[in-house]
């Protein structure tokens, strides 16, 4: 009998490299990417164009969308893993980072659907993370570099209280690619 499939969750900060890194760990592993943005932007910006705004991080705005956005890359996710396709899921997942009961909860879900769950962490440090965010000029991210300052400061580079796999956000995304494949079959095991 063939493995369950991986479910890896990549969580970082904004321009930490996640979907970098994601994309070359699922061009590895034969895994479906599944990034949170791709999947529900488009309809997140429906929702802040009736709001008057395009501030991702404007408190309505994800205070409506949240809950949803994460609901979507969970019921696709779940939909791969029993087909038997492996998933790579990028997201914040901030409060599954932060709260091991809610981490419980996501990885239920998706062990329940036949995936063998883990979470990666991405791990920058704020200097770097500057750089990237104002080198991809994303217009989302506008706010934050109109504003660097107050965003550094509340920028969350605390790990996961969650088991995790840590990568350094400082090496290329093959680099991070080979790490995390190498805990992986060392947890196989």
């Amino acid at each position: 009998m063939s493995p369950k499939p991986f479910a890896l969750v990549m969580t970082g900060a904004p321009a930490s490299g996640k979907s970098t890194t994601a994309a070359e760990l699922a061009r590895r592993m034969g895994a479906a990417l599944l990034d949170q943005d791709s999947m529900t932007n488009p309809l997140v910006d429906v929702v802040a164009g009736v709001l008057g705004t395009s501030d991702y991080g404007d408190p309505q705005l994800a205070a409506l969308t949240r809950e949803a956005r994460y609901a979507c890359l969970l019921r696709v996710a779940s939909d791969c893993l029993r087909s038997g396709v492996p998933v790579i899921m990028i997201a914040p997942f901030t409060t599954e980072r932060h709260d091991p009961d809610a981490w419980d909860r996501l990885a239920s879900q998706l062990a329940e659907a036949g995936g063998r769950v883990g979470l990666v962490w991405i791990r920058i440090e704020s200097a770097l993370l500057v750089d990237r965010l104002v080198a991809r000029a994303a217009p989302r991210d506008q706010g934050k570099i109109d504003d660097l300052p107050r965003y550094v400061a509340s920028l969350d580079l605390d790990p996961p209280r969650a088991p995790h796999i840590e990568v350094d956000g400082s090496l290329s995304a093959n680099d991070q690619a080979t790490r995390i494949l190498e805990s992986l079959s060392v947890r196989a095991e």
